[in-house]
């Protein structure tokens, strides 16, 4: 028998339902039995792209000049960066959902060690901000990242409007992730 032959054997053997079902690329299939089939498909895919994304964000760092940050470093030294407001600890913790402050606090202080960024107290908070070294490797950043990652963003994905929907969506599964975490922390 040729292979093209076993092939179809093989696929006649098998039930229609096995057959028509939709292939779902998982890394937990025993989270996937069951209702919402979906979520773990969905679960998979934000881990992958949490890593690539980590994975480039941090790579970009290098490129532009800094390649001793951590991915939360960078996440941090970007917000502090944002509207060139300066930022106290509790908002950038909320801001960029970490629940622990001493993970943020650690990277703000080796944020400063570097230069980067400069925490000013005012009253009895300190409002961080970028120092120029930071805003200029910002800026840097952003250069490697448009020739890098913008220039090769075409087709579906160069749809604005598709973008703002994802990120609606992810917003949205962040707030049942959150409750969800607050409803297994009281089992």
């Amino acid at each position: 028998m040729t292979r093209k032959k076993s092939a179809a054997s093989a696929s006649a053997a098998r039930p229609a339902s096995a057959v028509d079902k939709p292939v779902r690329i998982l890394s937990s299939a025993h989270l996937a039995d069951g209702p919402h089939a979906e979520l773990s498909e969905l679960e998979f895919g934000l881990i992958i792209a949490h890593n690539a994304f980590s994975r480039w964000v941090m790579r970009c760092m290098a490129v532009a000049g800094e390649s001793d940050l951590a991915f939360t470093d960078i996440l941090v030294l970007h917000h502090v960066h944002h509207r060139k407001r300066g930022k106290k600890l509790s908002d950038i913790c909320f801001t960029l959902n970490y629940e622990d402050t001493h993970v943020i606090n650690y990277a703000l202080k080796k944020l400063g060690g570097l230069g980067l960024v400069h925490g000013e107290k005012t009253g009895k908070e300190v409002f961080y901000a970028t120092t120029d070294e930071g805003a200029a490797l910002i800026e840097r950043f952003r250069d490697v990242r448009g020739r890098c990652l913008l220039a090769t963003v075409d087709g579906e994905l160069a749809e604005d409007e598709s973008h703002s929907d994802v990120a609606r969506r992810l917003r949205l599964l962040s707030g049942l992730y959150d409750q969800a975490a607050r409803a297994a922390s009281s089992l």
